[in-house]
């Protein structure tokens, strides 16, 4: 299967750290799980990243199972890059000044 390169900016992997500290406080497998998500979500990414429905600013769009968070991304002719791992229920399109 082809797979398209995936690079994710600085920001989104410090979210990315951020929550999985925060569910590592409360609960290391859950903390493990969140971070296999996300390489999961990556991984789909990668095989079809058309596949994700449009979503704001000319992003896409991918949720996470089991987490309230998702990852944006935009892919382009070389690659694809994920600008955000934003939890749902937060500040709604904060990471705009990243594309």
């Amino acid at each position: 299967m082809l797979t398209v390169r995936v690079d994710v900016h600085p920001a989104a992997i410090d979210e990315a750290r951020a929550a999985y500290a925060w569910y590592a406080e409360r609960n290391e497998n859950a903390a493990n799980e969140f971070m296999a998500e996300v390489d999961r979500a990556v991984g789909l990414i990668a095989a079809n990243p058309d596949r994700w429905p449009a979503y704001r600013f000319g992003t896409r769009r991918i949720l996470l199972r089991r987490f309230p968070f998702s990852l944006i991304f935009r892919h382009d002719k070389e690659a694809v890059t994920v600008f955000a791992v934003t939890h749902s229920r937060r500040r709604p399109a904060y990471w705009r000044d990243r594309l």
